[in-house]
């Protein structure tokens, strides 16, 4: 069977502030019904990898593709085709929630018509009918959190870049998104997900991308890492590879 092409595509990504580097010649595909899962810990450079290739900064060298275009050369079009969502909603707190995803939805030039379906079928498949005539302030973390997710689907992008959209939720509200980010998955949209837990990665991702220092240490499907680094968890195998990684780079001893 044919692998269908890729939606993302990162080559050689490289991104530095103040001479330091961030992002270090980071190369990864994501193709249609996947889910990619970027994860490393804080200051890995995700978060700066995720607002490159949603066009809100420029890489300092390498190339980033999504559904084809450039998102430095042809940002407008492959923003275009994103919804990018971060663990700090960033919703607009004076409006409700219907009027947060209207006004979204307008800035992507929906019709009236079309705009008023989309939310509609939103506000049904992901529980939010209820949420729609109370003002975001007035919501609850998990609410919001849904908002914020529905507002990056609202113009029913091909590719989806969620950077820790479970980041201080409950049990249940994480479990809903999860399962929010697995249907859109199957509708056969190319998902970008990180998150600090990697037992939330190992169950929901079907290929992981392992960051540390801004450069992959492995990637693979969680079994096939775990395997690799005859690890019980994506936890110890990262662990592991950072401890080899640190030992690869350590001086030979010298012989006495």
């Amino acid at each position: 069977m044919t692998m269908p092409e890729p939606l993302v595509v990162a080559e050689r990504l490289e991104k530095s502030f103040a001479g330091a580097t961030v992002v270090a010649g980071l190369s990864f595909q994501v193709h249609p019904g996947e889910i990619y899962g970027l994860i490393g810990p804080n200051g890995a450079g995700k978060t700066t990898t995720f607002r490159i290739l949603a066009g809100l900064m420029r890489p300092t060298g390498g190339a980033a593709r999504v559904c084809g275009f450039d998102v430095a050369e042809a940002a407008d079009e492959a923003k275009a085709r994103i919804g990018f969502s971060t663990g700090a909603a960033g919703l607009y707190g004076r409006l409700t929630a219907r009027e947060q995803l209207e006004y979204f939805g307008a800035l992507h030039g929906m019709d009236r018509a079309r705009l008023g379906a989309r939310i509609d079928e939103l506000g049904a498949a992901l529980d939010l009918a209820h949420l729609f005539p109370r003002r975001c302030e007035k919501l609850s973390t998990g609410e919001r959190q849904r908002v914020a997710v529905a507002r990056a689907l609202v113009h029913d992008p091909p590719v989806l870049i969620l950077d820790e959209p479970t980041a201080g939720l409950d049990v249940l509200a994480s479990r809903f998104l999860r399962e929010l980010v697995a249907r859109a998955r199957d509708a056969g949209k190319a998902i970008l997900f990180s998150t600090h837990y990697l037992a939330e990665a190992e169950l929901l991702c079907d290929r992981i991308g392992l960051l540390h220092r801004g450069a992959l240490l492995a990637e693979g499907r969680p079994a096939d890492l775990k395997a690799a680094a005859g690890a019980p968890s994506l936890e110890e195998t990262f662990l592991a590879l950072v401890a080899g990684q640190g030992a690869a780079a350590a001086p030979a001893p010298v012989p006495r």
